[in-house]
């Protein structure tokens, strides 16, 4: 298969700005992401759509899939930036037009609901996208320098990173030894799994899969986790890395529970494979932008991910 990058990010290139999930409570946190994207010296331009509610979804499906169209389609824009996550984008999937995505890549931003936006464009229109900051998430309140540096590096430039450089507030740790590479796929475990059957994730054969969540039992973690090794996931992929999973134990101390670990160790502890977890990304602080379908190197035993190759052109 060959992959598509969309041309890499020039200051003074058009950004535009989606709501394909749900929109902020608060809009003028939309206005403030903008503000950050212009002062850096980026033009913008929102969708006809963007700050528009129906219920916990950003406006109708049409209307957020006419701004998803409207974006790709516009020449003049060069990446897409999401609003935030929450819920609705995997509405979307079935309606949207890949081919115009193929046709038009672009770089395309975001985390957690937008995952399922990622994986339908990486399966459909072999889109590398990114999993990285967005305009309310991130952009809208004082910006992490180290987060800030990481995503403008992957989104600007062609060189490859190798090595990635973490945060000195984190770490990887090893849940199972071993070294591999792949293609790395995934995002939010939650909207990862709700894709399994529908046709819209890639194969996973070969790949280094990347999985986080946030506000997530463990008995919700242990189900989906299950869910994974009832499809096989496992037996396909070449490794595994884990993100923060934030906020995912039990918060009543009276009630009996497995913790996190526990979970993640009885399904990944023994399996074959490369597995790290703590990779900093999405729900957490310091995080690493993540180009959806380039090749990496896991290394657990070592306790190191190695970008192979840029997003970007």
């Amino acid at each position: 298969m060959s992959y598509i990058k969309p041309e890499k990010l020039k200051r003074g290139d058009l950004i535009g700005i989606i709501s394909p999930a749900s929109s902020p409570d608060n809009l003028s946190l939309i206005e403030k992401g903008i503000n950050y994207l212009e002062g850096l010296g980026y033009k913008t331009i929102s969708g006809k759509n963007v700050g528009k509610y129906r219920g916990y979804l950003a406006g109708t499906d049409k209307e957020r899939i006419d701004d998803i169209h409207q974006m790709f389609s516009n020449k003049k824009v060069k990446a897409i930036f999401c609003v935030r996550g929450g819920y609705g984008a995997s509405r979307l999937l079935d309606k949207i037009n890949y081919d115009l995505i193929r046709n038009n890549p672009k770089i395309f931003v975001g985390f957690s609901e937008i995952t399922s936006l990622q994986m339908a464009f990486l399966r459909k229109a072999n889109l590398i996208t990114f999993s990285g900051p967005m305009v309310v998430s991130n952009f809208a309140k004082e910006v992490d320098k180290y987060t800030e540096e990481n995503f403008w590096q992957m989104i600007t430039s062609d060189k490859i990173t190798g090595k990635l450089k973490l945060h000195a507030n984190n770490s990887l740790q090893k849940i199972h030894p071993g070294s591999s590479t792949g293609r790395i796929v995934g995002g939010n475990l939650a909207v990862f799994v709700s894709l399994i059957g529908t046709g819209f994730l890639p194969n996973l054969r070969n790949k280094i899969l990347f999985l986080e969540d946030v506000n997530e039992p463990p008995y919700k973690i242990d189900r989906m986790m299950n869910h994974l090794r009832l499809n096989n996931v496992f037996k396909n992929l070449n490794g595994l890395m884990l993100g923060t999973f934030v906020d995912c134990n039990e918060k009543d101390p009276n009630k009996k529970t497995l913790n996190l670990n526990d979970v993640l160790n009885d399904y990944l502890g023994k399996i074959k494979l490369p597995v790290v977890y703590g990779f900093p990304q999405a729900h957490t602080k310091n995080i690493l932008t993540v180009p959806i379908g380039i090749k990496v190197k896991v290394n657990a035993t070592k306790g190191f991910v190695e970008y192979m190759e840029s997003g970007v052109k």
